[in-house]
């Protein structure tokens, strides 16, 4: 419905996501044919080159503005979103710094200090898209990797204290952000403008009841709820596949999530620390982003613009997905191996 409404083809948002797919699946057999190491030698440039991405994404003429927001750079017909690149970057040169500052980060408040510098950094640049689901999302994965990499306990509580003040000066310090948190404390109060996408959501959600109402029977999605095939798509699998359905949704990432964790946990057993940092960063995004667009579309957060991992529409968001797959499956793949005492297979 979506589709034949603003570009007359039913078909527009399938085709072009089997494509986005294909590239990821592309993407990610190079990706599961390289050796985790070459993550870590490259990650400070991967670093200096997404802190310009996210530099030039801000020039009016060169990133693209959608919604209010100017969060992607136009090559040509593909549209990259930086702050997906900014996710996986922030992982790659934090698990690096880790691995190199391991003392220093468990014993010494300036252990944990740097890389705080370039967080806020990245949180700024983000900001001034804005977006400040993304910020969440990375700011979370960041605590969750220096709370596993031996923080002392009185800097890291000191540390998440002015990280969450920072977090809550900036959701009402724009008035977009202050609409929605009051939409999402009484989205009734105001259901056909600041409350109106919430309301909507969980219309979805009460119609699809114990069983749903079937495949393709939704009615929310038929242009009553915004966004129906992106950051709200959860809504919708509430309301076709209802409570039993989704909960077997939610098994699914919870399975996805322990799995991370497990290969990040027999990573470090072999002392291969990048690689663990790594797969735990990588598992805490998936994870955080995954529970708090459940969260959102659920009346359990305020509104923030965040897909559903791997399930909703976006060209970047699915490439970056299946990347993310890829170096889980590579993290395995070299566990395995050297639990057997071989070499790996790589490009």
């Amino acid at each position: 419905m979506i589709s034949t409404k603003y570009f007359h083809q039913p078909f527009h948002f399938l085709i072009r996501q089997v494509c986005y797919l294909a590239a990821g699946l592309i993407v990610a057999f190079v990706i599961v044919r390289t050796d985790s190491s070459v993550w870590e030698r490259i990650s400070m440039p991967m670093l200096m080159i997404c802190l310009l991405m996210l530099l030039i994404v801000l020039i009016p003429g060169v990133g693209r503005s959608v919604n209010g927001s100017r969060r992607w750079l136009a090559l040509g017909p593909i549209g990259i979103q930086v702050s997906e690149l900014a996710k996986l970057t922030m992982i790659f040169y934090l698990a690096g710094y880790l691995v190199r500052q391991q003392k220093a980060v468990s014993s010494s408040i300036f252990g944990f200090i740097k890389p705080m510098v370039i967080l806020g950094l990245v949180s700024l640049l983000l900001l001034l898209e804005p977006d400040f689901g993304a910020t969440v999302v990375i700011s979370g994965t960041v605590m969750a990797m220096l709370f596993l990499a031996g923080v002392k306990l009185r800097y890291y509580i000191g540390l998440m204290l002015v990280v969450m003040g920072a977090l809550a000066f900036l959701a009402v310090s724009s008035p977009y952000r202050v609409a929605r948190l009051t939409a999402f404390l009484d989205p009734w109060a105001d259901q056909y403008n600041s409350g109106y996408q919430l309301t909507q959501s969980l219309i979805a959600f009460g119609r699809g009841g114990w069983f749903g109402a079937g495949l393709g029977e939704s009615i929310q999605k038929l242009l009553y709820l915004p966004e129906a095939h992106t950051d709200f798509l959860f809504a919708v699998l509430a309301e076709e596949l209802g409570l039993v359905g989704i909960l077997m949704v939610m098994t699914l990432y919870s399975i996805l999530v322990i799995r991370g964790l497990t290969i990040a946990y027999n990573a470090h057993v072999q002392e291969r620390l990048f690689a663990s940092y790594t797969a735990y960063g990588l598992t805490f995004w998936l994870g955080f982003q995954a529970a708090i667009n459940m969260g959102v579309n659920s009346g359990l957060l305020p509104t923030k613009g965040l897909t559903l991992p791997l399930m909703s529409y976006g060209g970047a968001s699915m490439v970056i997905n299946c990347v993310v797959i890829a170096l889980l499956l590579r993290i395995d793949h070299e566990n395995r191996w050297q639990a057997l005492g071989l070499r790996p297979l790589s490009t």
